[in-house]
């Protein structure tokens, strides 16, 4: 994994989640003492409109005072109820709903419910702002219809305005995120499409910013109206999570039913109904392409297989047991036989050494073993590359290409902490000294994660490059240098052989590393002419929702590049990128819920790349 899991809402116990804020312990004290001995029908409590109580701002007028609400129960909570206005007001801009968090010993509440209720203003959320009647007295009143959903053709300009309020979505939502999906019941949804990470599709700086106010206003997350943690079922999905509904990013969520909450960092839907469609993006075959040799770029995801005996779990990453790594090794060959590379350049793979007992080997062993004729050998070069718990690696079948020469591995400067070191190997496809030569380099930057540890220069400038940015590009720099003093001794500079860069770059597609590299005249397999510095936003999303190839915070993007010489670039006759990973729910992980599904889906939390070339 190459960057920090992003914030998802934390489930505290939901007293405690929806506690009033901003109010003095004494006040507090006096005011639940005062609600002990005066109910629902006490005159000194003058009766308010919940429109006045939420009022048109984020806070409440009414922050700290007693007040008196009607209205109907509309979506009952964990810990309290959504109660709608019985006769809302004039002001569009003033919310009809409101959250009441019931003193303990009151009746529970239901949907359908007429109720007055008395209690104390506050804003709570843990994160937010939603505006809560809290330690309230409920008389109940009765029943009466639920008022009339607001019908959601587009994004509202301010889900502020909708407040507690229920609402039809008649827009199509996208699930743009779903990591969160099998623990908390939520999913991140975007009106008009897929959301792209900012510096994938614009450049850092303004650009980026405005891509990423954008994508703020058209995301919005669906969660199932309770605290409780990893969930039986989803209460919202037509049926239970599992290979006929796996909710991947892009499927597309029709006549959304919900109410407007505001928690844990902001605005959100609490789901009151399944949709009315739900129109699942289905699994995709493995790619097609051109080209009689094919290498594969591939994040393994912290691929550790303890003392190579089958015991020694947990290691420092990775399984946590002998279980866990046979149905992630499981994964992995599954995914490899699939798209049938002759090579692979590999990231996130245990930094064992090369032995029969590493994980490289055994890899190698174990694709030997489900590709009968096929002899997968390891690039081993002779002491492991750098202090780090991963490395990069590279495997290769024998069969169709040899190893020419010594394997190179750059070490030092920013490869030394942060930066993995770079491992190249010269090939040359077997069956004739014609053949020409060429070089792969698996390569792994810093992620963006960590940034406790960022000083200076690697600080997050706010750009929408995230941390570390500075030590990437010098990375950039220093696999630059490496690569035209011609390591593997192919004859001269990178630049006039055949050379293939592809990794885990942790820099999306417009950001600083990439562009200098691109600038340094290393072709992008998947550029096609679209996303360069001077393509419009439309045509830089179009290439985006092709080449993505991780999903974070509801955002695709790529992390992942290969990245050729102008000679190797020659040869490329097709690349793509298989999306069997980065629009899984993790649910479908070795280590996941549902992980022991066979097949290679969410094997990684990067999809794989594949190039085809013609060499001869």
């Amino acid at each position: 994994m190459t960057l920090l899991s992003a914030a998802r809402p934390r489930r505290a116990v939901p007293a405690a989640a929806l506690a009033p804020q901003a109010l003095p312990v004494a006040l507090l004290l006096a005011l639940g003492a005062l609600a002990g001995c005066r109910g629902a029908d006490d005159p000194t409590v003058a009766a308010v409109g919940i429109a006045a109580v939420q009022g048109p701002g984020e806070r409440s007028p009414y922050e700290g005072q007693r007040a008196r609400i009607e209205g109907i129960v509309t979506l009952r909570m964990d810990d309290g109820a959504f109660v709608q206005s019985l006769a809302p007001d004039a002001d569009p801009a003033t919310a009809e709903g409101l959250f009441v968090l019931p003193e303990p010993g009151q009746p529970a509440l239901e949907v359908g419910q007429r109720i007055d209720a008395v209690g104390t203003v506050a804003e709570s959320g843990d994160g937010a702002v939603l505006t809560t009647l809290a330690d309230a007295v409920i008389t109940l009143r009765g029943s009466a219809a639920l008022p009339a959903p607001v019908v959601l053709e587009s994004a509202p300009a301010a889900w502020e305005a909708l407040e507690g309020m229920r609402v039809r979505v008649e827009a199509p939502l996208t699930v743009s995120g779903n990591d969160a999906l099998l623990r908390f019941g939520e999913v991140n949804l975007a009106f008009g499409g897929r959301l792209f990470t900012p510096t994938e599709v614009a450049l850092p700086g303004e650009p980026a910013q405005a891509v990423r106010a954008a994508n703020a206003a058209r995301r919005i997350a669906l969660d199932d109206a309770t605290s409780v943690e990893n969930p039986a079922t989803v209460a919202w999905l037509p049926q239970p999570l599992g290979g006929g509904v796996t909710l991947r990013a892009g499927s597309v969520l029709h006549g959304v039913e919900a109410v407007v909450d505001e928690r844990f960092g902001g605005h959100r839907l609490q789901a009151s109904a399944p949709p009315a469609r739900l129109e699942a993006a289905p699994r995709p075959p493995p790619p097609s392409i051109e080209g009689g040799l094919r290498i594969a770029g591939m994040n393994l995801l912290n691929l550790f297989n303890g003392d190579g005996q089958g015991g020694g779990f947990p290691g420092p990453r990775g399984a946590r047991d002998a279980d866990g790594y046979a149905r992630q090794l499981a994964k992995h060959v599954s995914l490899i036989t699939a798209l049938d590379p002759a090579i692979i350049a590999a990231q996130e793979l245990e930094n064992d050494g090369y032995g029969p007992e590493s994980a490289a080997r055994e890899l190698a062993g174990a694709l030997n073993a489900a590709q009968p004729g096929a002899r997968w050998a390891v690039v081993a070069p002779d002491e492991k590359p750098g202090t780090d718990a991963i490395a990069v690696g590279i495997l290769y079948r024998a069969d169709r290409v040899e190893a020419l020469g010594a394997p190179a591995v750059l070490r030092g400067g920013p490869f030394d902490w942060g930066s993995r070191p770079p491992l190249a190997q010269a090939f040359r496809a077997v069956g004739g000294t014609d053949a020409a030569p060429f070089a792969v380099v698996s390569v792994h930057f810093k992620s963006k994660g960590g940034c406790e540890d960022a000083r200076g220069a690697n600080r997050d400038q706010g750009d929408g490059q995230g941390c570390f940015n500075a030590l990437r590009m010098e990375s950039v720099e220093a696999l630059a240098r490496w690569l035209d003093g011609d390591p593997l001794r192919l004859g001269g500079p990178a630049a006039d052989a055949r050379v293939a860069l592809i990794g885990d770059f942790n820099a999306y597609g417009r950001e600083d590393p990439m562009r200098a590299l691109r600038d340094r005249g290393w072709i992008d397999a998947f550029e096609t002419g679209v996303g360069g510095e001077a393509a419009s936003s439309e045509a830089a999303n179009a290439a985006a929702a092709d080449r993505y190839s991780f999903v974070f915070d509801g955002q695709s993007g790529r992390l992942d590049h290969a990245l050729l010489s102008p000679a190797m670039a020659a040869t490329l006759r097709g690349a793509a990128k298989w999306h069997v990973n980065a629009d899984e729910p993790a649910a479908f992980a070795y280590d996941g819920a549902l992980g022991r599904e066979p097949g290679p889906w969410r094997s990684s939390d990067h999809d794989p790349m594949l190039m085809g070339f013609d060499l001869r």
